[in-house]
């Protein structure tokens, strides 16, 4: 019987992405970063909808479309209620938006610092095989080989040969996948049954739990 380690590791990026739009202030391209607030117009049933952005070099604003002339009853009553109420959950959520935002705009400078919450899901006596779960609720630019890198402390060659030999899997497996962006609901497994000090180093790193606390 496979005995594994359940970690589940959310992933939250620190900065949200920042459109490059011309700002009228200064004169040229400038980096525009979220605000953080929504406005909204009502015309009649119809309502329009903007988060708004502010320049980094003067503060002048850009307001970035949501929606426009959108009749209020098509409106979901959950996101309507987050724009009326300017909930941040849901605006942090709008911001990394990239799909929008490079509608909008040619360049949107990605960030890749991020804070990172560890939680045990699952222990076995003598386990042998990793299983991490990602959840990853908003996008992020981080690769898959550099958060497993970073975490793990392992170097990204070695990372790779495990993978290679079948040792380290994903699910979804897709060619090149150690290279790509973390997404969410990514299940990585790790087969460390040949490695020493499971319990003190691999134990610690994957949970974020020091052996003086558990």
């Amino acid at each position: 019987m496979c005995k594994t380690l359940r970690v589940r590791w959310t992933i939250i990026p620190k900065t949200a992405p920042q459109p490059w739009i011309a700002c009228g202030g200064c004169g040229g391209l400038r980096a525009f970063a979220c605000s953080g607030k929504i406005r909204l117009n009502a015309n009649g049933r119809k309502l329009d909808a903007w988060l708004i952005y502010k320049c980094l070099t003067c503060e002048r604003t850009w307001n970035r479309p949501i929606f426009e002339r959108r009749n209020v009853r098509d409106i979901d009553p959950a996101v309507l209620d987050a724009l009326q109420s300017n909930d941040p959950d849901w605006i942090r959520a709008e911001a990394f938006n990239l799909d929008a935002l490079r509608h909008k705009s040619l360049r949107v400078d990605e960030f890749a610092e991020f804070e990172i919450t560890k939680e045990m899901r699952h222990e076995t006596e003598n386990w042998t095989t990793l299983a991490i779960e990602l959840t990853v609720p908003v996008p992020t630019s981080t690769r898959l080989d550099r958060l497993l890198a970073s975490e793990l402390k392992l170097s990204r060659s070695r990372l790779q040969a495990l993978h290679a030999e079948g040792m380290v899997r994903t699910d979804p497996e897709k060619a090149g996948i150690l290279r790509r962006r973390l997404r969410n609901g990514t299940l990585v497994t790790i087969d460390i049954s040949m490695e020493a000090e499971r319990e003190q180093s691999w134990k610690a790193l994957a949970t974020g739990i020091c052996a003086a606390e558990q």
